[in-house]
C-alpha cells in the first residue's frame, strides 16, 4: 500500500467533455482532481461535483521578479486563495513568471539577474505569508524551457529548490514536475531524493508527448518505488495528455504508481 494519493488534471484529460463533467469522471475512478485558470470556471458548478481538489492555480496575472509584476501576483493570489476556500483546495500553484494561453512566459528572460533572485525571493516570502494566513500552501512549480515554456525565469529544479529553502516557509512548499525535470535535469530518482523534504506535491508524465507512464522513457516504477522507500506522504498527480482512451491512460497511471 503506497504511502501517497493519486491526482489527475482535467484540464488534460476527457476533452470531449464539459469541464465539470471532466472533474466527475477523474473523481468518479477514484483520483483527486487538478485544474489550472479558475477564472474561466463556474467556481459554483464545481464544488457541487463533490470532487477533491488537490491543486489549483494560484495567480491570474503577475510575475515573481520584477516589483510591479510582484504586485499584481500578489493582489491576483489573494483572489484565488478565496476561491480554493470554496474549492477547499489545499494547494495553490505559481511558476517562475505569468505564462499566456500557449504556455509562454508573458515576459520572457534570457538572463536572470541577481536582482530578480532577490525580488523573487521576497515576493515569495510575501506569497508564503498570505498562504499561512489563508492556512494553505503555495507550491512553485519546475517548467522546462527546451520544449514548452521557453523564456521562462526560474524554471529548473534547481532555481525552484533554492527559491523554496531560501523563504523557509512550509505554506511554500515544491510542486515537483517530473516531465519538466526530464527535459530539463534528467537523473530523476536523484532529484526525488533532494527535493523531498521541500515537496507539497508531485506531478509527473512521459518523456517525450507529455501522455501517461508507460508511452515514453521515464521509468516511472523506479519514481514510484523510491517515493515509496522515502515514505512521501503527500500527491503524485498525472499531469499529461492521454495518448488513446482517457480512462486506460489513467489506469496505466494508476498502475505505474500503486
Amino acid at each position: 500500500m503506497t504511502s501517497y494519493r493519486l491526482a489527475a488534471s482535467a484540464e488534460m484529460l476527457f476533452l470531449d467533455l464539459p469541464f465539470a463533467e471532466r472533474v466527475r469522471r477523474i473523481d468518479g475512478l477514484g483520483f483527486e482532481v487538478e485544474i489550472w485558470d479558475w477564472t474561466t470556471k463556474d467556481v459554483d458548478e464545481l464544488t457541487r461535483t463533490g470532487a477533491t481538489f488537490s491543486s489549483m492555480t494560484g495567480y491570474v496575472t503577475g510575475t515573481l521578479a520584477d516589483p510591479a509584476g510582484a504586485e499584481e501576483l500578489l493582489r491576483t493570489a489573494e483572489q484565488s486563495l478565496a476561491v480554493a476556500e470554496r474549492l477547499d483546495c489545499p494547494r495553490l500553484n505559481v511558476h517562475g513568471t505569468g505564462l499566456d494561453g500557449r504556455g509562454l512566459p508573458v515576459v520572457p528572460t534570457e538572463v536572470v539577474t541577481p536582482a530578480m533572485w532577490l525580488t523573487a525571493a521576497r515576493t515569495l516570502e510575501r506569497l508564503a505569508a498570505l498562504g499561512e494566513r489563508a492556512g494553505r500552501v503555495f507550491t512553485l512549480e519546475n517548467l522546462n524551457t527546451a520544449v514548452d515554456h521557453p523564456g521562462t525565469p526560474f524554471a529548473r529544479a534547481a532555481d525552484t529548490i533554492a527559491l523554496v529553502e531560501a523563504v523557509g516557509n512550509p505554506h511554500l512548499r515544491l510542486n515537483l514536475d517530473l516531465y519538466h525535470a526530464q527535459i530539463g535535469e534528467g537523473n530523476l530518482v536523484q532529484l526525488v531524493e533532494r527535493a523531498l523534504p521541500l515537496v507539497g506535491e508531485i506531478q509527473v508524465a512521459d518523456v517525450p508527448g507529455r501522455c501517461e507512464p508507460g508511452t515514453g522513457e521515464i521509468s516511472h516504477p523506479a519514481i514510484a518505488a523510491t517515493l515509496d522507500r522515502l515514505g512521501y506522504p503527500g500527491v503524485v498527480a498525472l499531469e499529461g495528455w492521454a495518448s488513446g482512451d482517457p480512462v486506460q491512460a489513467l489506469e496505466s497511471f494508476r498502475a505505474a504508481y500503486s
